[in-house]
């Protein structure tokens, strides 16, 4: 029995009694979803459902694989019966299928994401700043969330990278699970430092810091940790000695009067990796509010006719062999109208003399 995507809204959930055993779903297990855990095959397909709900259920053995029980750390293999008990949301409201099905469901205060690429296998969205990549902590829809929202019938759709809520840019979302792993294998590779390498995914972000960049190109390699402050925000910070390898290249593109525009090529994929380099070297990312010259961004955010309220960092391209075809690929997004207009009035300020 093929696996069939049911769309379902957000809403409250319980196990409804009343319902007969014949609206027990019994799933048969595809490519796109072998090898995946049992929680996150059900997290996504009892979409909006708590998770503490899928975990209870999977605890009192309500979900079962091949008539007999698993916990939740539990691999799909290809051809494996998933027992799918009814689960009863309560009623929401659909979102028709027109234009404006975006705000419809992320909400007037966001704008609408644009497709820049497509095929069977991946799609690439340009992913506006202040819009989350996924759900928590008290978000309640990120892009994937809204994304499979959009499309109710999509049998697969995961993120294949992530971007900070601040960073606008290509975000990269996999419609088959052998593109997810093909990508996903490409990225345990960024560390591949060889110039030119066809073995990694190569991201490339431009970025304004506070300063006059003093070089053409450099090759930045520092030790970063994560951390969590008083307050429960996760943070990196430079740790040599116990922090993990990270490692960019920084390139000038343009300078202004006190600040630069920096090419960013990152090798590897550490959190807030492009920030906290940068941070640490003296060059602050304009507009970044954990890491920045909090001074300077609010005086930025002021400025009338071509100021800026945001950080400004940009994923603007992504290339990579494609993982079902084999074929050279390379997505760009250009820069956001905000940040256009920002570079625009720091260069009607003037270049460094």
């Amino acid at each position: 029995m093929p696996l069939a995507t049911k769309p379902s809204l957000p809403g409250r959930v319980s196990v409804d009694p009343a319902v007969d055993a014949s609206q027990v779903e019994q799933l048969s297990i595809d490519d796109n979803h072998a090898g995946q855990r049992i929680d996150n095959f059900l997290l996504n397909r009892l979409k909006g459902v708590p998770k503490s709900h899928v975990y209870r259920i999977l605890r009192s053995g309500e979900v079962r694989v091949n008539k007999g029980r698993i916990d939740q750390t539990y691999r799909l293999v290809l051809g494996d019966v998933v027992r799918v008990p009814p689960v009863k949301l309560s009623p929401v409201q659909k979102p028709s299928n027109d234009g404006h099905l975006q705000t419809k469901i992320l909400g007037k205060g966001l704008p609408a994401w644009r497709i820049v690429f497509e095929d069977d296998a991946l799609l690439a969205i340009d992913k506006p700043a202040g819009m989350a990549v996924h759900g928590g902590s008290g978000i309640h829809l990120g892009v994937i969330e809204a994304m499979r929202l959009t499309r109710p019938d999509a049998k697969f759709l995961e993120l294949v990278h992530r971007l900070d809520r601040e960073t606008s840019g290509i975000l990269l979302i996999a419609k088959k699970r052998s593109a997810l792993t093909g990508m996903h294998a490409m990225l345990r590779g960024e560390g591949n430092d060889v110039e030119g390498s066809s073995g990694r995914i190569k991201k490339h972000y431009y970025a304004l810091v506070d300063g006059n960049w003093p070089d053409l190109r450099k090759s930045v390699r520092i030790k970063l940790a994560k951390y969590v402050t008083k307050e429960g925000e996760r943070r990196v910070a430079v740790d040599e000695d116990d922090g993990q390898e990270s490692h960019t290249i920084f390139t000038r593109v343009e300078q202004f009067s006190g600040a630069t525009l920096l090419d960013c090529d990152i090798r590897t994929g550490r959190t807030h990796q492009i920030r906290v380099h940068l941070a640490s070297l003296g060059y602050p990312i304009i507009g970044d509010d954990k890491y920045g010259n909090f001074a300077l961004n609010k005086h930025v955010a002021q400025v009338k006719n071509g100021g800026l309220k945001r950080m400004f960092l940009h994923a603007h391209s992504i290339a990579f062999t494609h993982p079902t075809t084999s074929a050279k690929t390379e997505i760009v997004a250009p820069l956001s109208p905000d940040l256009s207009k920002y570079l625009d009035f720091r260069r009607l300020a003037g270049k460094p003399r």
